[in-house]
Order: C-alpha cells, then sequence, then structure tokens
C-alpha cells in the first residue's frame, strides 16, 4: 500500500512561532516523563535548550525548519539539523505529526521525505532521539530501519 505524499516546505516566521509554542512544552513534559528533569525546571531548561540550539531562530545555520504538507493542508513539521564535524550526519531534532493526522502514513512520509531531504543536503546518515515510552515512533523507526545505537536505562529506588 502507498502512504500519502508529503512535502516538505520551509517554515515562515508565523509557523516558527507556531513551533516553537507546541514543542518547547512538549519536550519539557517527555523530559519530565524520562525523569530527566523535574517539572519545576522543565520548561526553563527546554527552553533554554530551544534557544541554544536555534540562537538564530530559522537563520540558524545547519538547522532546516519545515512545515510538513499533504497538498495545501499543514500536516506536522519537521525539525532537521547537519551535525557538525567529520560525519555529515543528519539528526532528527523533532518530527511532529498533527493529532489528527495521525496513524494515516504521515510519519513514515515525513521520515522518507527527511532522508531525500538530508541526501539533496549531502548528507549520509540520520540520526534521532525518541522517548521510550513513545512506541508507535519507536515502532516506525525500527520499520524504516533504524537502530538502537545507545540504551539508558534506569531503575527507581524506593
Amino acid at each position: 500500500m502507498i502512504g500519502p505524499m508529503v512535502q516538505l516546505t520551509a517554515m515562515t516566521e508565523a509557523e516558527f512561532d507556531a513551533f516553537v509554542a507546541c514543542s518547547v512544552p512538549e519536550y519539557a513534559a517527555g523530559k519530565v516523563r524520562a525523569g530527566n528533569w523535574s517539572e519545576d525546571e522543565a520548561p526553563q531548561r527546554a527552553d533554554d535548550e530551544f534557544r541554544n540550539f536555534l540562537p538564530q531562530g530559522l537563520a540558524t545555520p545547519g538547522h532546516h525548519l519545515y512545515t510538513v504538507r499533504d497538498g495545501t493542508r499543514e500536516v506536522g513539521t519537521l525539525w532537521l539539523g547537519e551535525i557538525p564535524g567529520r560525519q555529515r550526519a543528519a539528526f532528527v531534532y523533532d518530527i511532529r505529526i498533527d493529532t489528527a493526522a495521525r496513524g494515516r502514513g504521515y510519519g513514515e512520509a515525513t521520515m522518507r521525505a527527511a532522508e531525500a531531504e538530508a541526501r539533496r543536503l549531502g548528507l549520509t546518515e540520520i540520526k534521532l532521539h525518541v522517548f521510550a515510552d513513545n512506541h508507535a515512533a519507536r515502532t516506525l523507526y525500527e520499520k524504516l530501519g533504524y537502530i538502537v545505537t545507545n540504551l539508558n536505562m534506569s531503575k527507581p529506588l524506593e
């Protein structure tokens, strides 16, 4: 079965502002769920990390922010960054498929478009991080051939 076709279009400033407004709190919540940060510190730390990675917003060199579209309809966002150094690798900092579009193949189509875009940029590998509790994303990435390269584990002590 062939899934949806998507296009990656450069984010506008308004789309970028909406992306940050949504992504920062979701990232903070993911870090809290993973046990990395406390609820009190998470909002500020997430905001600081975004500002550190994107100090010039959309104009930050080596970072490519896209709106994912199916025709004229926006279905998600993608943040693809180039990893500096000899690797010529890309890193998926964020991929988001709108809630109403999930389960329809847009995640897979977006990742395939990200791979094509990375090749176009002259990159030879894509890396990413996924929170352990995001089973749908982990399943998708494994289906697409991504392998686990690091694994952190934890056990709360009572």
